[in-house]
């Protein structure tokens, strides 16, 4: 569930809606939320000072019932 609330969040934000892959993994540390977007769309999803993110990360946490990671990447690396 996390996983397509995060998709779609950040589809919505994006430019190149088709570039975004959002994929979930286990750490030793809890889940972890990979979010690779394009190049051109990483300020965009992180937003001024980290606002956005901040936000996205604030209404995941919100949604689930465990710790919870979400990193952001481009689509290079």
């Amino acid at each position: 569930m996390l996983v397509q609330a995060v998709e779609h969040l950040v589809t919505n934000i994006v430019d190149f809606p088709d570039d975004v892959s959002v994929k979930s993994h286990e750490s030793p540390r809890g889940e972890l939320i990979r979010v690779r977007v394009n190049p051109e769309d990483i300020g965009r999803v992180i937003g001024r000072g980290g606002r956005t993110a901040n936000a996205l990360r604030t209404v995941v946490q919100a949604l689930s019932d465990h710790k919870v990671r979400v990193d952001i990447m481009d689509v290079r690396k």
